[in-house]
Parts: structure tokens; sequence; C-alpha cells
């Protein structure tokens, strides 16, 4: 089990830029396939982009490809998410999960969750 901390949601303009991080206690974090997702009011919970455990591997939904980049710092225990070009409908909390294996899209595939921090983007 890994305990997840993510931080660097905020307030931004359409068009403008974000940094999430997401922080992992525990050892084996560099073991572990981690994802975004997100929750807008009303939604379901959707995958946003999800890391192999290496970094080799990236998947993105479609709706952010180009615009969002993830990656790992597996010394430091953190997974970012660089969000560019924000959109009003990328509004959402956004949250880090992990799992073991391989990388899947699922939210039900991830065991560990962080809290979530809230994306807000004005028009």
């Amino acid at each position: 089990q890994v305990q997840l901390v993510e931080s660097g949601g905020g307030l931004v303009q359409a068009g403008g830029s974000l940094r999430l991080s997401c922080a992992a206690s525990g050892r084996t974090f560099s073991s572990y396939t981690m994802g975004w997702f997100r929750q807008a009011p009303g939604k379901e919970r959707e995958f946003v982009v999800a890391i192999s455990w290496s970094g080799a591997r990236t998947y993105y939904a479609d709706s952010v490809k180009g615009r969002f980049t993830i990656s790992r710092d597996n010394a430091k225990n953190t997974v970012y998410l660089q969000m560019n070009t924000l959109k009003p409908e990328d509004t959402a909390v956004y949250y880090c999960a992990a799992k073991g294996g391989a990388v899947l899209t699922t939210p039900a595939s991830y065991n560990d969750w962080g809290q979530g921090t809230q994306v807000t983007v004005s028009s």
C-alpha cells in the first residue's frame, strides 16, 4: 500500500498552465504504475493519463493529448502532471492513483488514491 498526496491545484484562466504533483510514501513507489484521474461535479471519475513504473510508457486520454504531460521521479517518490493550454472543461478534482502491474485506464484497477486537488479553469 502507498499513501498519496496531491498538490498544485488552483484557479487559472483558460489557456494557462498548472503543474500538479503527487508525493508518495513507501519504498516501493518505483514499482507502481501511476495514474491521474479527474472528476467534475455530477460526472463520473475519468482517466486522464498513466505512466509505467519506469516512465517508459505513457497513455493519455484523447481529451488531453498534446496539452498534458505526465512524468515521474522515482528518486523523489513523486509523479507530476504538467497541464498546458487549459480549458474550462478541464475543471475538476484531480486525483493520483497507484497500482501494481500493467498500465490500465479504469479507476477500479487502481488500489491507492490521493485525496484530490481542485483545478478550476475560468473562461
